[in-house]
């Protein structure tokens, strides 16, 4: 068990704490001009402050814009907001607009006043969709954490893309490998440690409630949910070979999809029609990418670039690795290819960078960012070539999950 998991860790990479921050990159875009407005009066000053900074943040980052000040009239757009809080009903309550005309009227409510992030992230992720701009789909999606907080103990939280907002959800023991189950974000997969056996779980976040799927000795890790949510990835060393499985959730039925006396894991299902996987294997002597059908038990590389290509994250006919660069030592870049030409963007320049995940639209990607002793999560604009850097302040992560 040891074994199989300072195996996993070293694929999926440890993150340390810091203070949040944010830098970009790659920039020199001409865009158009944004000022921002608060016409909020709350007596919570704080409250007020945070709100505002993480709105122009999120303008920032959705890279449709250039914030100005007040002072500049050469603006082309005027985002204004109200930001009311209710005290009898602990909620919020935010009204927006975010043109110079009526349509643009929004109003958004939560029911707990902790999640104002993701407030302020619908309202902007929906006016920029309202301004006909380069969507950002993802920006109010939660990120999953798994935390080590003591030793053989790790709790999984649950976070905003800036770190803003946290909350634990499942504590106690060792909890790991968090994997959302559906595109509503009501459920996700985890493996814990059931009596010294992992095993997998699924959390209903609705019902509270942590329903067991399988164990296994070994390992035992859910690498990737299919578009309907009906079948997963698996990663299980029952007999201390990792090898990856497809588990059917309303059959309840498991079959083996490879069998190689190495190590295979980390698969994603890929293409249109979701018939093939791709999965980190070490069958060339170092971990590489593979390329496999679900109706086939032959596997080919597909990635011919570097020599430890450690992690791989899919979206349609796309992927996305990590990998060392053998000039440069301690060095590790981001990749992304398409299945359907040889062409090969890098999307880091510089530093370690792992474990990277498409968001949900494909347009983003987050990774971890490590900065000397520091480590962030990084956020690439994958068509606005930016990246942006949000340093963690949660105790060492295991893995994360978009």
């Amino acid at each position: 068990m040891k074994k199989n998991l300072l195996f996993l860790s070293v694929f999926f990479g440890i993150l340390l704490a810091e203070d949040p921050v944010i830098d970009i990159v790659n920039s020199g875009v001409v865009l158009p001009k944004i000022i921002v407005k608060d016409n909020s009066n709350l007596n919570d000053v704080n409250l007020q402050r945070s709100f505002y900074n993480i709105i122009v943040n999120d303008l920032k980052v959705s890279s449709n814009f250039e914030i100005v000040s007040e002072a500049n009239e050469e603006s082309n757009y005027t985002f204004e907001y109200t930001l009311n809080k209710n005290a009898e009903k602990l909620n919020l309550n935010v009204k927006i607009k975010a043109a110079d005309i009526e349509k643009s009227n929004q109003n958004y409510t939560i029911n707990d006043v902790a999640q104002y992030p993701f407030l302020a992230h619908k309202s902007v992720k929906e006016s920029v969709n309202f301004l006909g701009l380069a969507p950002v789909e993802w920006m109010d999606h939660k990120i999953l954490i798994s935390r080590t907080n003591l030793s053989k103990r790790s709790q999984i939280i649950m976070t905003d893309y800036t770190l803003t907002y946290q909350r634990v959800v499942i504590d106690g023991g060792l909890n790991l490998f968090p994997k959302w189950g559906n595109k509503s974000q009501t459920m996700f997969y985890y493996t814990a440690y059931d009596h010294e056996v992992p095993t997998l779980y699924r959390y209903d976040l609705n019902a509270n409630k942590a329903t067991k799927i399988l164990s296994s000795t070994g390992m035992i890790v859910a690498s990737d949910v299919n578009e309907d949510a009906d079948k997963l990835l698996i990663t299980m060393a029952p007999k201390d070979q990792p090898d990856v499985y497809l588990y059917d959730i309303n059959l309840k039925s498991l079959a083996q999809l490879t069998n190689y006396s190495g190590i295979d894991v980390n698969a994603n299902f890929i293409g249109e029609k979701q018939d093939k996987i791709v999965f980190v294997s070490d069958r060339l002597g170092y971990p590489n990418i593979f390329l496999q059908d679900l109706n086939s038990a032959s596997a080919q590389q597909i990635v011919f670039h570097g020599k430890n290509n450690s992690a791989v994250s899919t979206y349609k006919d796309f992927l996305v690795y990590s990998s060392r660069e053998s000039n440069q030592v301690g060095v590790f870049n981001i990749y992304l290819m398409s299945m359907n030409a040889d062409y090969i963007r890098q999307l880091t320049a510089n530093g370690k960078n792992l474990f990277p995940r498409f968001s949900s639209d494909g347009g983003s990607i987050v990774f971890i960012k490590y900065l000397g002793q520091q480590s962030a999560l990084g956020v690439i604009r994958v068509n606005a070539n930016k990246a942006f850097y949000f340093p963690l302040k949660v105790g060492k992560i295991q893995s994360i999950d978009w």
